[in-house]
């Protein structure tokens, strides 16, 4: 029997904080999970598009986010989150019932819908991840968020996992609309959990809280422009922007090769739906076993540098595989290696390139780079592989283009990896 006294100790919750550890766990497990029911549905609809109706889906995504950033704003300043998030999720849900009601009524083969539901699902990926985050940081002090993201993390990670084994195990029995009704409920279980925080809020508030004044992300502050030159300015955050705009024109590369050889492999659509879900448990778990077993080991020992290499490493070889053998097990096996990776190795090791900036530059560079430069890099990314292959080239002379890519990236890595550490020992640290 699972005793109060041994949550608190797997939470490292006090005894007032666990009821909020435990609810926020659950929420998160629930986002996540609600995420990844519609993700292999939503791959099969641009699978369906075909690669020459995605690039015009990547700068949709792109133009809609763009679209949504200053609404957002307005609305995070002019209401409390928590008295916010429930109306948003519930919004979620109405769009997912609408969609349901579509589906119903058309399937999956038309056009229209298919785009529509692409894009929605990519962008309430962006803003469903930040809006709980955001909660997270108006309901804990930062004392009390060191102690408790790592378990509240740990709810993400579950709901990832169960998220592509619901739609492995639904994809064909229930169908795409079931899918959308299965995310749906999960997205009724936030507004249960945000509700249940927003009661305990009420009665734990926070010390600080009289001294809180309403918060927007910064992206919307106005630190967006200052951000932009400060990476101008500066070659160690050129660096990165080129770092991960060659991470994101090689996974956008795979991600439409993706697109061809699927439907080449697999012909029906619940089967496919089942497959990608299967790829989305395989990166999930991967990542998982990586970041228990693996990480802090690996940055110990091996130190920054080695950890941003890792991945380019791999693209040299797998991409020159794939050129060589354009099949989709080398391709489900490159993607599988190169997506655990980036959760797992690369993207925590990326991070840690902003620790040698001052602590100001740091969160105002960190912004753009995280919100313009890479969703530019993606719809970048999409437009020049739809110009590669309007060339004529193949899915193999692609994989060739992309091995010189991927050393390019390799030589960024490098050489990032040893300014960071050369900044670090030169910056003293920052407050936080």
């Amino acid at each position: 029997m699972i005793t109060r006294g041994w949550l608190q100790k797997l939470s490292h919750a006090q005894d007032s904080e666990l009821p909020a550890a435990l609810w926020s766990f659950l929420f998160f497990f629930a986002l996540l999970a609600a995420y990844y029911v519609l993700r292999p549905l939503r791959d099969e609809m641009g699978i369906q598009l075909g690669p020459n109706a995605l690039h015009e889906l990547f700068s949709a995504v792109f133009l809609t986010m763009l679209a949504i950033v200053p609404v957002f704003g307005w609305l995070t300043r002019r209401f409390e989150r928590r008295h916010l998030l429930p109306w948003l999720y519930a919004f979620f849900i109405a769009n997912l019932l609408v969609f349901y009601d579509v589906l119903l009524l058309t399937g999956t083969q038309s056009p229209w819908v298919a785009r529509s539901f692409f894009v929605w699902v990519s962008v309430f990926n962006l803003f469903a991840v930040s809006i709980f985050w955001s909660f997270m940081a108006d309901l804990f002090t930062t004392a009390q968020a060191r102690r408790l993201v790592g378990f509240i993390a740990a709810g993400g990670t579950a709901g990832a996992l169960t998220g592509p084994s619901l739609a492995w195990l639904l994809a064909r029995p229930i169908g795409a609309k079931g899918l959308v009704l299965v995310s749906a409920g999960l997205l009724g279980l936030c507004i249960v959990a945000s509700l249940a925080l927003r009661r305990w809020a009420s009665v734990h508030p926070r010390p600080d809280a009289d001294q809180l004044k309403p918060t927007t992300p910064q992206v919307f502050s106005g630190s967006l422009w200052s951000g932009l030159l400060d990476v101008v300015r500066s070659r160690y955050l050129l660096g990165i922007c080129l770092f991960l705009f060659c991470y994101s024109l090689l996974s956008t590369f795979l991600y439409f090769q993706q697109t061809e050889l699927v439907p080449k492999s697999v012909s029906n659509s619940g089967e496919r739906t089942q497959l990608l879900a299967s790829v989305d448990l395989l990166v999930n778990v991967v990542t998982l076993l990586v970041q228990i077993l693996a990480f802090g080991k690996l940055i110990e020992r091996l130190g920054t540098r080695a950890l941003l290499v890792t991945m380019p490493v791999v693209s040299v070889v797998g991409y020159t595989a794939l050129a060589a053998a354009p099949v989709l097990g080398v391709l489900v096996a490159l993607g599988v290696v190169r997506r655990a990776g980036e959760y797992a190795i690369s993207k925590p090791a990326r991070e840690t390139l902003f620790n040698a900036l001052p602590a100001e530059q740091k969160y105002r560079a960190k912004n753009v780079i995280d919100t313009l430069v890479h969703r530019t890099g993606d719809t970048s990314s999409a437009w020049i592989f739809n110009g590669l292959r309007g060339l004529g080239m193949s899915l193999s002379q692609i994989s060739w283009l992309a091995v010189p890519i991927s050393l390019v990236w390799l030589v960024t890595a490098w050489r990032l990896g040893g300014a960071a550490e050369r900044q670090t020992l030169t910056t003293p640290p920052s407050p936080d």
